[in-house]
């Protein structure tokens, strides 16, 4: 049964054809029963005007408006023509229907004027002889009811498929802006690592660089100076490769990670471990912390711990060889100060401003977008008596 429903709805045009042969059928043999049981002719326009009214069910749904001009013709032809009703003006009824559904608005008034006429002007033209004036009169109005219903069901129809139709393209509109959204949050993603693997890539090879200068300066007068300096190329070196393991990770979708290639993200408590990182690569750095101490969301610890790391970075690479820096934390109620000076020679303050230190837009570029993810501020520039300044207040809850 389901296939053969689909294989109707598939061919509409013939599911109208089968009924108006049906409807012509019905209507020629109830003309040869009427012309037996009366003794009289029917008029020899009947037949042709049953054709035509059955070619208006055939083809409503292909043609519709024109359906509907070639049913008021025939109906006119009726009236002027004398003849008679037949069982094939249920076409007019079907017209007005399939017009308000899919036809044109212009078509679709029309219908409903000439369905509503057709009544009054079929009982004028034939009244009925046992009936006086009023009784006449309240059949034409019984008579116009179905025309009336027609009309409305088939504009319900209409309005119900606009509705759908409506839904459906709010639908595919929707699954576009979750397809944009998606991509914007892809582009935002690799944004985010594009700014971790410069931190990560920046810090460790810097300390790496200095590390290896060091051991090749003392390599031959102080050994074992050079040797803790290897030591200190090779922790930073696995330090970097781990943090990159764990950022180029993201990217491999569809594919098993095993829990052993992640390490957690850095935060307040590993600031510590990277100031002495920075003190035994050679760069004096004095670290405070004002205030109670206490756990602060993910995402703030991570961006004050990039933040210092990209700064003793480029102290590191701009202060020159008797540089030192400075770097304070201190817990507000409501957020968390951040403060890291350095006293070098330190890199023009265009440099920060035109994308940062290693000219690829992640310098201090990239710690503003760091802070104002987590609706904080940020002051960069030179400080008054020589070398840089950096200043972050970054809020428990993000500004709305």
């Amino acid at each position: 049964m389901q296939r053969l429903y689909d294989f109707l709805r598939r061919h509409p045009t013939w599911v109208d054809g089968f009924w108006a042969v049906i409807l012509f059928g019905l209507s020629v043999l109830g003309g040869a029963t009427v012309e037996e049981a009366q003794g009289t002719e029917l008029p020899a326009l009947t037949v042709p005007v049953v054709l035509l009214l059955s070619l208006v069910v055939a083809l409503r749904r292909r043609m519709p408006e024109r359906m509907l001009v070639l049913a008021l013709v025939v109906g006119v032809a009726q009236l002027v023509l004398d003849v008679a009703t037949v069982p094939a003006d249920f076409a007019l009824l079907v017209i007005v229907y399939t017009v308000a559904a899919v036809g044109a608005r212009w078509a679709s008034r029309l219908a409903l004027t000439a369905g509503l006429c057709a009544a009054p002007l079929a009982q004028l033209r034939w009244p009925s002889p046992q009936a006086g004036t009023v009784e006449n009169v309240a059949l034409s109005v019984i008579l116009a009811v179905p025309f009336a219903l027609a009309w409305v069901l088939g504009d319900s129809i209409r309005t119900r498929r606009a509705y759908f139709a409506q839904l459906e393209e709010r639908a595919a509109r929707l699954e576009k802006e979750r397809e944009a959204q998606a991509k914007v949050a892809v582009a935002a993603e690799r944004a985010r690592i594009a700014r971790e693997l410069h931190d990560v890539v920046a810090h460790n090879v810097s300390v790496m660089v200095v590390q290896a200068d060091g051991a090749a300066y003392v390599l031959d007068a102080a050994p074992d100076q050079a040797k803790k300096a290897l030591e200190t190329i090779s922790t930073t070196g696995r330090q970097a490769l781990a943090e990159m393991r764990r950022l180029l990770g993201v990217l491999r979708t569809g594919e098993h990670q095993e829990a052993g290639e992640y390490v957690p993200q850095p935060g307040l408590q590993q600031i510590e471990d990277l100031v002495e990182q920075c003190r035994e690569s050679g760069l004096p750095v004095d670290f405070k912390v004002e205030g109670t101490s206490r756990e602060l969301p993910r995402g703030v610890e991570l961006t004050a711990y990039r933040i210092v790391q990209e700064a003793l970075t480029n102290t590191r690479k701009h202060g020159g060889p008797h540089a030192g820096a400075s770097v304070r934390l201190v817990y507000f109620d409501d957020g968390l100060g951040l403060l890291v000076e350095d006293d070098g020679k330190g890199a023009p303050h265009e440099l920060y401003e035109e994308g940062g230190f290693d000219g690829q837009g992640h310098g201090l570029i990239g710690m503003r977008e760091r802070v104002g993810m987590v609706g904080g501020t940020l002051d960069a520039g030179p400080r008054p008596g020589g070398g840089f300044r950096i200043s972050a207040l970054l809020p428990l809850k993000p500004a709305h």
